[in-house]
Parts: structure tokens; C-alpha cells; sequence
């Protein structure tokens, strides 16, 4: 019996134990399942802190990368700004140096004209110098009255000098290049005599005045155009005015032929045409002429300008858009002058309106009417010749010396044994 007691309370002391243990194991798994969730939260709250924290690296990287962008755009910028400042530079050394440039060959130029004038005033005997006393005593002291015309360079006077007949043009006060005209047309005019060039009397160099022939009839645009229109006289003759081209074209080549350098007129119209008593024909103005390389004689070398000089109308085309400046250019020139004496019009399109009358059999019609015996094989000859020398291009035009002026020769002499032919004395016999 007590043996079985004591069995028994050692199963119960087992089963208290037994419960126990069962209970610390319950409590330890209770905490472990407490800490494992916790430690999950944990775990999930640390894997949002990371995917955050990334989200706030990958903003920063993106930040450094806009501002490394940034730091370059602002370096790009800097190294133009730069090298702008150092072309500006540069651009400023060199405009500077050009400036210097101009103004010592401005002051080399002054002094130079000084120089000539000098000489001219002491040493020229070429032409008769002046005084500017004398030339107030014969234009009583620039009278409007003795006033005959007016033009770029400043107002002509007809006036009587050394008991001759002359015309003295005074540059005007505000003329921006008569100093360099005026010296022009005494370099040239004062060192060529022909008789298609207007001769140059004398000067009067301390104010500008130039002494030159007087021309009775004045200019050839006064002629055809002008308020003096002397169709009614000789200009109504075909044979004076096959003459008129042919003058021109022989001082023309004169000009072209001078030594070292070719002349080129650069301004040949027709009121720079001058005519005298007889109608013999001269050109005048040379005040804009240009000296250019002897190679300009052919279809060779162009001399460059900065800027054509001219009148509309008649000014080379090419050489107008590009500088270029050859013989050429003056043959454009005759050109245009060769369909006026033609067609009596004004130039503006004029080439076109021939042109397009001959491919339609009606050139008959565009003649001078004023003219009233053009012979029309004759005519045709001479507007065919012009438009030529008129192409726009300066390779497509004729060469003054070899084919120009032989054919208006040839015209020339076809006038004059006309008119030593026929009753009519208009013609010119030069």
C-alpha cells in the first residue's frame, strides 16, 4: 500500500513536473513567436528604410548627375565665353591695325596730293597755271550768267582766258572726292593729248579749278536729250553720229592703250561726251579712271575695287556685283552709248528692246525718228555690234582694239564716202 502511494506521488510529482516544463515550453514558444513577429516587423520596417533610403540615394545620384551636367554646361559656357573674349580680341588687334593701317596710308596720301599739288603749283609746265585772281576776273567772279552747267565735281563757267575760249569747272566746297578727282584729271589729262580726249588748258591747283577747252556743243547727252536738242541741226544726220561712234571708241582705246598700265574711264555715258563746233567727239571726266594691271588688256586678270564707281545704266553689270574691274567694263559703256545714237532713248533697257526688235524683224522701228534716212543694213550692223559689247557677261564681249573700232571705222568710212557721194554736207569728214 505504501509502496503503491509512493508510486503515485511520484507520477504526480512527474505529471506537476511534466506540466511544468509543458508550460515553460508553451511560455518560451509564446515569447519566440512574439519576438519572431516582431522581428519581422522589424524585417519589414528595415526593407522600407532600405528601399527609401535607395529612393534618397538614387535622388542624390540623379541630383549629382544634374549638377556635374550643370558644372559642364556652365564650363562649356565659360571656355565660349573665352574664346569669344579672345576673338573679340583678336578682332579688335586686328580692326585696330587696319585702322592704323588707313590712317597712315590716308596720311601718306595727304601728304602725297600735298607733295603734287606743290609741284604742280611750282614745277608743272605741262599746263598753264592760274591764279585764282585771274579766273574771278574772267567769270566775273562766277557769274550766274556765265554759268553753263553743273555736275558731281561742281558748276562749269564759259568764260575767255588768255584771249581763248574755255570752261572752268570748280570743285565744290562739299564734294567728298573732288580732291582726288581734281588730281586725277590733272594726272591724266595733264600728261595725254589726243583728239577724242578733252584737252586741258590749265589750273588753278589751290582751289580745285581745272581750265579746259570749250566744246560749242556741249555734251552729247545735251544733244540728244537734253533742253539743248540739236536734232534739228546735224545731230538729225546718220553719218554724224557713225562718225560720234567711231571718236569714241578711238579716245576709248587710246585711254586702254596708255603705258605702263591701261586706263580704264569707269563713268564713259554720253554726258561725258563733249562735242565741239564741228561735232568731233571727246571724252571728258576722267576724274574717276582707274589705272589697272596691264593683263586687264585681255580676258586676263581683273583689277578688285571695294566699290564700283559709275552711273546706272551704263556701268558694267559685272563689275558692279563683283569689283572686278577690266577694259571691258568701258565697252559695256560703248555699248549702251552705241544703241542711243541709234534709237535717240533713254538707256534703261535698252539693250533688251533692240534685241528683242531684231529677233522679231521690227528693228526699222526702234531707228531715231528724227533721223530720216538711216541706211538699215548699215544701222542694223552698228545695233548688232552694240548689243555685244552690252552682254552682261565681260568674257562674252568684243575686243575694243581688233573688232570694235575696225567695224565702226568701217562704218565711219561707209558715212563719208556717202556723204562725198551725195548732195548733203552734214556728215563728219574727220
Amino acid at each position: 500500500m505504501l509502496k503503491r502511494t509512493y508510486i503515485q506521488d511520484e507520477a504526480e510529482a512527474d505529471m506537476r513536473s511534466l506540466k511544468l516544463e509543458l508550460k515553460h515550453t508553451l511560455e518560451i514558444y509564446t515569447t519566440a513567436c512574439r519576438e519572431t513577429l516582431a522581428a519581422q516587423q522589424k524585417l519589414g520596417e528595415l526593407q522600407n528604410w532600405k528601399i527609401e533610403e535607395e529612393k534618397k540615394m538614387e535622388e542624390m545620384q540623379l541630383s549629382q548627375e544634374a549638377a556635374e551636367a550643370s558644372v559642364e554646361q556652365e564650363k562649356a559656357r565659360s571656355k565660349a565665353a573665352r574664346e569669344t573674349a579672345k576673338a573679340a580680341k583678336r578682332i579688335a588687334r586686328v580692326e585696330s591695325s587696319k585702322r592704323e593701317s588707313v590712317e597712315v596710308k590716308a596720311l601718306k596720301e595727304a601728304e602725297e596730293m600735298r607733295k603734287q599739288l606743290d609741284n604742280l603749283t611750282q614745277n608743272d609746265k605741262r599746263y598753264r597755271r592760274y591764279t585764282i585772281e585771274e579766273i574771278e576776273r574772267a567769270t566775273d567772279m562766277f557769274s550766274e550768267a556765265r554759268k553753263i552747267g553743273e555736275g558731281g565735281y561742281g558748276p562749269v563757267y564759259k568764260c575767255y582766258l588768255d584771249h581763248t575760249q574755255v570752261a572752268v569747272k570748280v570743285l565744290r566746297q562739299d564734294s567728298a572726292q573732288g580732291e582726288a578727282q581734281f588730281q586725277q584729271e590733272v594726272n591724266i589729262l595733264g600728261c595725254i593729248r589726243h583728239p577724242n580726249m578733252v584737252l586741258l588748258i590749265g589750273a588753278c591747283a589751290e582751289h580745285g579749278i581745272l581750265v579746259y577747252e570749250y566744246m560749242a556743243k556741249g555734251s552729247l547727252e545735251d544733244c540728244m536729250f537734253g533742253k539743248k536738242k540739236e536734232k534739228e541741226g546735224k545731230m538729225r544726220s546718220w553719218k554724224v553720229r557713225f562718225g560720234i561712234a567711231a571718236e569714241i571708241a578711238t579716245g576709248l582705246l587710246f585711254l586702254h592703250q596708255t603705258k605702263p598700265e591701261p586706263l580704264v574711264h569707269r563713268d564713259l555715258k554720253p554726258g561725258n561726251i563733249l562735242l565741239d563746233q564741228n561735232y568731233v567727239s571727246k571724252i571728258s571726266d576722267v576724274g574717276l579712271a582707274k589705272l589697272v594691271p596691264a593683263a586687264t588688256a585681255g580676258n586676263g586678270t581683273q583689277c578688285c575695287m571695294t566699290a564700283a564707281a559709275g552711273t546706272f545704266c551704263y556701268i558694267d553689270p559685272e563689275y558692279q556685283q563683283t569689283g572686278m574691274l577690266g577694259v571691258k567694263s568701258d565697252v559695256y559703256s560703248l555699248g549702251i552709248i552705241l544703241l542711243q545714237l541709234l534709237t535717240g532713248r533713254p538707256a534703261m533697257g535698252l539693250a533688251h528692246q533692240v534685241e528683242e526688235s531684231i529677233k522679231k524683224d521690227r528693228f526699222g522701228e526702234m531707228l531715231d525718228p528724227s533721223v530720216p534716212d538711216w541706211p538699215l543694213e548699215q544701222a542694223l550692223c552698228l545695233a548688232n555690234l552694240a548689243l555685244q559689247c552690252a552682254q552682261l557677261r565681260r568674257k562674252d564681249r568684243p575686243d575694243l582694239a581688233t573688232l570694235v573700232l575696225p567695224r565702226l571705222q568701217i562704218l565711219r568710212d561707209f558715212a563719208s564716202l556717202h556723204s562725198s557721194t551725195s548732195s548733203d554736207q552734214g556728215p563728219n569728214d574727220h
